[in-house]
């Protein structure tokens, strides 16, 4: 009898599964996506204006997002539209969703994918944890905000661009900005993946029976600038080393698509997948009282639904 991992191990070996793919077209859908001027949001928009999506932006860099908004005119023929905000500034992050509602009657995808990683402590001006602040609060305020127009838009779908990083947990409801232990990279990181998820499971369930769904990807061990934040001895760790270990950041992109566009997926909620095959996240990834907690939380550090 052949060795089998349990569940919550096979993320191991379920990378190098075969990956799910659709030609399934998403013209007349509106997407709007996070972190889209690089990485995986970088090939998810490009991935998913080919298929006809128009793109909506929510980027730091105005100068990139136009570049950006460029290049998928060239695919599509139909230039992206963009809103700018620094994700470390939850106000400006409320400003630019409030500018995307106000000019989009309906949204039919919204993917959350901006990220960032660091390996020292930092704070934003609120005095929030810059990774969890970035990572989690930024995707809950944009999903809590969106919620309303998804459902008016269904059907529809919300992608959390989550990680295999979860598993490094991290998340401490009495330490979240980490002032009473060493910060730890991997642990900061871990933290704001697992409250992620910990809210996604809340969200899927006010969200039963609208026609809105609601999953989270972990979007492969691929080739992106992550982490190019941080000094130069981990920037020529990542580039020179590691890179040589991760995949292509294509197949994020073709993931992205299968997971926003598949009919087979029109009504699968409240699941993880690793690329496109669906996954058991980490055990305290999914304790359903920790998780009311954490969304109680979220609410009060991201103002919802008070003003800026």
């Amino acid at each position: 009898m052949a060795f089998e991992l349990p569940d919550e191990l096979k993320f191991i070996t379920n990378s190098r599964l075969p990956q799910k793919h659709t030609a399934a077209g998403l013209d007349g859908k509106i997407c709007l996506i996070t972190g889209a001027t690089s990485g995986v949001g970088y090939q998810g928009a490009i991935y998913l204006a080919r298929a006809g999506a128009r793109i909506v932006m929510i980027a730091r860099s105005a100068e990139k997002a136009e570049a950006l908004s460029e290049e998928i005119r060239s695919i599509s023929g139909v230039r992206a539209d963009y809103r700018i905000a620094d994700f470390t500034r939850l106000g400006e992050v409320r400003s630019a969703v409030e500018s995307v509602l106000a000019a989009y009657p309906k949204i039919h995808i919204l993917i959350n994918s901006a990220g960032v990683h660091f390996t020292h402590r930092t704070l934003t001006e609120a005095g929030y944890e810059t990774v969890f602040c970035v990572n989690h609060l930024a995707s809950f305020l944009i999903t809590r905000l969106m919620l309303d127009r998804m459902i008016d838009s269904a059907p529809s779908r919300i992608i959390q661009v989550n990680s295999e990083g979860h598993r490094f947990n991290g998340l401490n409801v009495n330490d979240l900005n980490w002032e009473k232990r060493p910060y730890i990279g991997l642990g900061g990181y871990g933290a704001a993946k697992t409250a992620q998820l910990l809210t996604m499971w809340e969200f899927n369930d006010m969200l039963k029976g609208t026609g809105v769904t609601i999953n989270a990807m972990h979007p492969g061990a691929v080739r992106s600038n992550i982490g190019n934040n941080n000094g130069a001895f981990y920037r020529f760790y990542l580039h020179k080393i590691l890179w040589h270990f991760l995949k292509e950041p294509e197949i994020a992109g073709d993931a992205l698509h299968y997971l926003s566009a598949s009919p087979e997926l029109a009504e699968t909620s409240g699941k993880f997948f690793n690329l496109t095959n669906e996954e058991v996240p980490a055990p305290h990834a999914m304790n359903r009282t920790l998780g009311k907690f954490v969304f109680e939380i979220s609410d009060k550090m991201t103002n919802y639904p008070g003003g800026k």
